[in-house]
């Protein structure tokens, strides 16, 4: 008998929780309802005109065929420059794995990681996607609560506990989702000089308002690094990303994208070097509005009790501690949705150690920030 269900490994997928909000939150708008978005991580920004006008130009010239696997020469060795210029390491373009988004990129570097069995060290809170594809290509998560006292990072000593012959990887977040920690040179220093590979997600890097910027790959070259142009240079749709991994997986991972993805699309390409050759300026000024807008919300959730202890430094997320009205933050999220008409992400879809929070983006205006917080304020009122 043919079985008519989807397979085991698909129904093992968790859903992603913000998507259910703002799902939600869209089907209310088509109904009339004003709803302020303080859920999705997408930079309300456009995408500056150098990356347009050179997607526009290559368009023109007929750019429109598949890459080498790998991406575009000159968009590897653009990459290269950035990473010498902004923290002088050197990379080459052979190391450079351009893809479609940095979701595929995530998907190719564990598979070529891991066997069935082996392990991810992950901290709790972690960003939701990440178990998924883990737990999708045989391997398993270990979760290492981070807590809000010590600003949600790891703790060196902590993980040596936990490191055994299968694990594999220790993984950072660093600006973080959805926390917005950064890691200090220190900090990645230590995480460096632990005996297994590190994998640093830095798709924020570069939106940060105190303290200095730094990569993993500045303490190690055992290393995988995942980034992309999605959030620091508003180009979510464009689906343009890149892994920067150890010389000896690159073959599989050449291999991988060759058979599941082919290439990135050619023009965005283009659109990612002017991005790195171009555009410094358009993301200093969107680094401005977000350092303004982060420190209105800060004030306003300090006002309303509910800040964490630490600010956060980077991203464009911020985390508010709600236990002192709800053990479900899954719930008391719709609730906020449904009667104050205000969108956040509850904190449950980033891991247990996260309930008791809810995630806030400032990826949209001051002002809409200001109503929907003013919103919030008053349902708070209302459970006194």
């Amino acid at each position: 008998m043919n079985r008519s269900t989807p397979s085991s490994q698909t129904e093992q997928l968790s859903p992603f929780i913000v998507m259910e909000v703002l799902e939600k939150a869209q089907a209310m708008m088509s109904q009339g309802e004003d709803i302020i978005h303080l859920e999705v991580g997408e930079p309300d920004f456009s995408t500056p005109e150098p990356v347009k006008e050179a997607l526009l130009q290559a368009i023109k010239d007929n750019d429109t065929h598949y890459t080498h696997s790998m991406g575009k020469l000159t968009l590897r060795e653009a990459i290269c420059e950035h990473y010498w210029n902004k923290y002088r390491v050197e990379i080459t373009p052979e190391q450079v794995l351009v893809t479609s988004g940095t979701s595929p990129g995530m998907l190719i570097m564990f598979s070529v990681l891991l066997e069935r069995g082996e392990e991810i060290i992950l901290p709790d809170p972690y960003y939701a996607c990440y178990p998924n594809f883990i737990n999708y290509v045989g391997g398993k998560t270990v979760f290492l609560p981070v807590s809000e006292e010590d600003g949600f990072k790891y703790r060196p000593d902590v993980i040596k506990q936990h490191l055994s012959p299968l694990t594999r990887a220790v993984l950072l977040n660093s600006p973080g989702n959805p926390t917005g920690v950064v890691f200090s040179a220190a900090d990645l220093e230590s995480l460096a000089q632990l005996d297994t590979i590190i994998i640093a997600d830095e798709i924020y890097n570069g939106l940060i308002y105190e303290g200095e910027q730094h990569t993993i790959l500045e303490y190690t070259d055992q290393a995988f690094v995942v980034n992309g142009f999605s959030k620091l240079y508003a180009m979510t749709g464009w689906r343009l990303g890149y892994v920067i991994a150890p010389r000896q997986y690159i073959r599989a991972m050449q291999i991988m994208q060759q058979n599941f993805f082919i290439c990135a699309s050619s023009f965005a390409q283009e659109g990612g070097i002017a991005a790195l050759r171009q555009c410094e300026p358009d993301v200093q000024r969107m680094l401005e509005i977000y350092n303004k807008r982060r420190l209105y919300l800060l004030s306003r959730l300090k006002d309303m009790g509910i800040a964490t202890r630490h600010d956060p430094q980077g991203a464009f997320y911020a985390l508010a501690n709600v236990k002192q009205y709800t053990a479900d933050s899954y719930r008391f999220a719709f609730d906020i949705l449904e009667q104050a008409k205000v969108a956040v992400t509850p904190g449950i879809d980033f891991g247990p150690n996260c309930e008791g929070y809810i995630r806030f983006s400032y990826a949209n205006s001051l002002e809409n920030i200001k109503e929907g917080l003013d919103r919030l304020e008053a349902f708070l009122i209302s459970l006194k």
